[in-house]
C-alpha cells in the first residue's frame, strides 16, 4: 500500500487507465489484505475505497479487458476484506470497502453496471464473470443474513436480469445454473426479519417461458446427477462388491460421488423448493413433458417449450393434455421435472446416515409436502390421462429381489409418489431412526388420500403394499419402544399411522378402486391383528402412568377403537367358520368370504377430523433447518467460486483477440 508521498496517481495521471489493463494477481491481492494487522487496515482504508471506486467506474469502459480485470479485482476486495475482518460488523466492512458515506452511491453504480452487463448483448464470458462476482458477494459471510452489503442488493434489484437469463434459451444453457443458485440464495437473505423483494417478486412471476426456463435448469441438474449415479451404480455391480452391497445395504452410496450430492444438488434443491413453495404458477412447470432423449444427450441448448394456455388459468391437467409434446406411443418415454425429482429423491433418500444426505432427504420430503397439498399438483398427479413409467431406485436388501425395470406399469404419477413413500418406510427401520423423515412421509401419504377422498378419485394402486409397510412400521416401534422413547415421541408417529388406517376404514369406499380392495384392507388388519393388539396393550400401559407420554399415548388408545372393533368382530367369526367346516388353516379367499358376509353386524365409530391436515408452513418450524442448509450451501458456493478463479487466462485470451 502507499502513503501520500508515493501516491502513484500523482506521478502518473493515467495510472487508473493503465492499472486495469494489467492482469490481476488475485491470490496476491487477497493475501495482502488478509495479512494486514488492525492499524494498517485503518491506514489504507482510503486506498481501498479509491480502488473500489475505480473498479466500479471501470465497469463502464468500452475496453473489455478493463471490465474483466475490474470485476476480478472487486471479487478479491470483497473476499480479502471479509477474510481479514471476520469479527467486524457489516458496517465496518462497508466502511472499509467503500466508505460509509459513499456506499449507497457506489453500490447503486455497481449493481446498475452488473445489471446492464447481464442484460446486454455483450460477451457470454463477461456475463458469467458478473454472476460469479455476485455469487462471491452473496457468500462472503458464513451466515448470509449477516452480510449487510446485501441490503444494497435488495434495494438495487437484479431480479429482472436473472429472469431474463432464465427465459432466453441460449443464455439459460450457459448461465442458468449460476442464475438459479444466486436467486435461491438471495431469497434467503433475512427472509424472516424483513420484507425481501426477491421473495415478493418470485412469488408473483407468471411469465411461462421464464418459469419453464427455471424448471429446465433444475431438471437438467437433477437429471445429470441421476445419470452419473446410475453410471456409478453400474460400474460397481458384479463380483465381490455386489455381494457385499446386498449384505449390508448400499454402501457405495455414501462415497459414490460425494461432491455430486453435496455440491451440485442442495443448492438446486433449494431453488426447486423456493419455486414450488413461493410460486403457485411454478406447479404447472413440474408436469411439462420433455422427451427423455433431450436429457440423455444433454444438449447445450434446451429445446424451447411448446406454448400452452396462459399459466394459472386452468388446472395443469388440462394444460398438459393440450400439450403436443405428450407421448402417444407408450414406448417413447417422456420425462418431466417431477419424475426426475422423484428419481433423484429415491437416490438421496436411500442413505440418510451422512448429514448432507439427511438434509437433502428432508428437503425432498418438504418439497413433496408442498406438492401434495397443492390442488393443481394433485390434479395432475392423479390424472388418468397422464401415465408414466417411473423407475425409482430401490435399495438392495437381502429379503427382496431387485425389481426389473421392464415390469413397471405406466400409471398416474401419484403411484410413483406413494411407491417412494413405501420404499422409504420399508428401508429405514434402524437404530439411528430418522423420526422426522418418517413423520413427513406419513403426512404426505395422508395429504394425497385426503385429496382422493375429497374428489372421489379411485387410483389403481397396490394399496396392500402400503398397509403392510405401515403395519411393519408399527411393529418396529413396538419392538424398539425403550431405545426409541429415549429420543423420540413415537406416539405421534403411531397416531398418524393408526389414523391413516382410520381414513381407509372410514372413507375407503370413496377412493379405493374396487369393493374387493376394501375387503383386502380388513383381511390385512385381521391377518396382522397381533400388532394392533400389542400396540393397544403398550399405549394402555403408558397412558396409565403419569409420565410425559401419558397424553400422546392415550390419543393412540382412542384412535385404535375401529381397528380393534374389526379384529374383535371378525376373529370369532373366522374361528367358528373354521370349526364348523373342520379347517385348521383358512385360505385368504375363505377369510375374505367370512368378512363379506359379516359386514352388516359390524359397528364402527365415526371419528372427527381424519381428513383434516395442518398446511405446511416454513416459519417457525423449519426456520432453523433452512438457516443451516443455506449456510452449508453458501460455504460450498464460496469454495467453488474461489476455485474457478474465473479462468483468467481464457478470459484474457478472448478479450485480447477482440481488442
Amino acid at each position: 500500500y502507499y502513503d501520500d508521498k508515493e501516491d502513484p496517481t500523482k506521478s502518473n495521471p493515467r495510472f487508473w487507465d493503465e492499472l486495469f489493463l494489467m492482469k490481476v494477481n488475485l491470490e496476491h491481492l487477497e493475501g495482502k489484505l488478509e495479512a494486514l494487522d488492525g492499524d494498517e487496515v485503518v491506514k489504507i482504508r482510503d486506498n481501498i475505497n479509491s480502488l473500489f471506486h475505480h473498479c466500479v467506474q471501470a465497469l463502464a469502459e468500452e475496453h473489455q479487458i478493463k471490465v474483466v480485470n475490474a470485476l476480478q479485482t472487486l471479487c478479491a476486495l470483497f473476499r480479502g476484506v471479509h477474510q481479514k475482518n471476520k469479527s467486524a460488523t457489516g458496517f465496518d466492512i462497508i466502511n472499509m470497502l467503500m466508505g460509509f458515506d459513499k456506499a449507497e452511491l457506489r453500490m447503486k453504480e455497481l449493481m446498475e453496471s452488473l445489471d446492464s452487463l447481464l442484460c446486454g448483448d455483450g460477451s457470454e464470458s463477461l456475463k458469467s464473470l458478473c454472476l460469479k462476482l455476485l455469487l462471491c458477494l452473496v457468500t462472503v459471510t458464513d451466515n448470509i443474513s449477516q452480510n449487510t452489503i446485501l441490503e444494497y442488493v435488495m434495494i438495487n434489484s437484479i431480479f429482472e436480469a436473472i429472469l431474463q437469463i432464465l427465459s432466453d434459451v441460449s443464455s439459460r444453457a450457459r448461465h442458468g445454473y449460476d442464475a438459479v443458485v444466486l436467486l435461491a440464495l438471495l431469497v434467503n437473505y433475512r427472509k424472516y426479519e424483513s420484507v425481501n423483494p426477491y421473495i415478493v417478486k418470485l412469488s408473483i412471476v407468471d411469465d411461462e417461458p421464464t418459469l419453464d426456463g427455471m424448471g429446465r435448469v433444475i431438471h437438467h441438474a437433477l437429471a445429470e446427477y441421476n445419470r452419473q449415479y446410475k453410471e456409478k451404480e453400474e460400474e460397481n455391480q458384479g463380483g465381490f462388491f455386489s455381494t457385499l452391497t446386498s449384505m449390508v445395504g448400499s454402501m457405495f452410496i455414501a462415497d459414490a460421488d460425494e461432491k455430486l450430492s453435496v455440491q451440485t444438488n442442495e443448492a438446486i434443491l433449494l431453488a426447486l423448493y423456493e419455486a414450488v413453495h413461493l410460486n403457485r404458477n411454478f406447479i404447472t412447470v413440474l408436469a411439462q413433458s420433455h422427451p427423455e432423449i433431450d436429457i440423455a444427450t444433454a444438449p447445450a441448448v434446451p429445446i424451447p417449450a411448446s406454448p400452452t394456455t396462459p399459466l394459472g388459468t386452468t388446472p395443469p391437467s388440462l394444460d398438459m393434455m393440450n400439450n403436443p409434446e405428450l407421448p402417444l406411443d407408450p414406448n417413447l418415454q417422456t420425462s418431466n421435472l417431477l419424475i426426475t425429482f422423484l428419481k433423484y429423491s429415491s437416490i438421496v433418500m436411500q442413505d440418510t446416515k451422512d448429514e448432507h444426505r439427511l438434509n437433502s432427504a428432508r428437503l425432498c420430503l418438504i418439497i413433496l409436502t408442498c406438492i401434495a397439498e397443492d390442488q393443481y399438483a394433485d390434479a395432475f398427479l392423479h390424472d388418468d390421462n397422464m401415465n408414466f413409467r417411473v423407475n425409482l431406485h430401490r435399495m438392495p436388501m437381502r429379503h427382496r429381489k431387485k425389481a426389473v425395470d421392464k415390469s413397471i406399469p405406466s400409471r398416474p404419477l401419484v403411484c410413483a409418489v406413494l411407491d417412494l413413500m413405501v420404499e422409504f418406510i420399508v428401508t429405514h427401520m434402524m437404530k439411528e431412526f430418522p423420526m422426522d423423515l418418517y413423520v413427513r412421509c406419513v403426512q404426505i401419504i395422508h395429504k394425497l388420500i385426503c385429496y382422493q377422498k375429497k374428489c372421489r378419485v379411485r387410483i389403481h394402486y397396490t394399496w396392500r403394499e402400503l398397509w403392510s409397510a405401515l403395519i411393519n412400521l408399527l411393529k418396529f416401534l413396538l419392538s424398539n419402544e425403550t431405545s426409541l422413547l429415549s429420543k423420540h415421541n413415537i406416539f405421534q408417529l403411531a397416531l398418524q399411522v393408526v389414523n391413516l388406517f382410520n381414513m381407509f376404514i372410514t372413507y375407503g369406499d370413496t377412493f379405493l378402486p374396487t369393493p374387493s380392495s376394501y375387503d383386502e384392507l380388513y383381511y390385512e388388519i385381521i391377518r396382522m391383528h397381533q400388532v394392533f393388539d400389542n400396540l393397544y396393550c403398550m399405549v394402555l400401559r403408558v397412558s396409565a402412568n403419569a409420565g410425559p407420554w401419558k397424553e400422546p399415548a392415550s390419543k393412540v388408545t382412542q384412535a385404535l377403537v375401529n381397528a380393534r372393533a374389526i379384529i374383535n368382530h371378525f376373529n370369532p367369526k373366522i374361528e367358528s367358520y373354521a370349526t364348523v367346516n373342520h379347517i385348521s388353516q383358512l385360505s385368504e379367499d375363505q377369510v375374505l368370504e367370512v368378512v363379506r358376509t359379516n359386514y352388516d353386524t359390524l359397528t364402527l365409530k365415526l371419528q372427527d377430523g381424519l381428513d383434516q391436515f395442518e398446511r405446511y408452513s416454513e416459519q417457525p418450524r423449519e426456520a432453523g433447518f433452512f438457516k443451516e442448509l443455506v449456510r452449508s450451501i453458501s460455504l460450498n458456493v464460496r469454495k467453488n467460486v474461489s476455485l474457478s478463479t474465473m479462468s483468467q487466462d481464457v478470459l484474457l485470451k478472448e478479450f485480447s483477440s477482440i481488442s
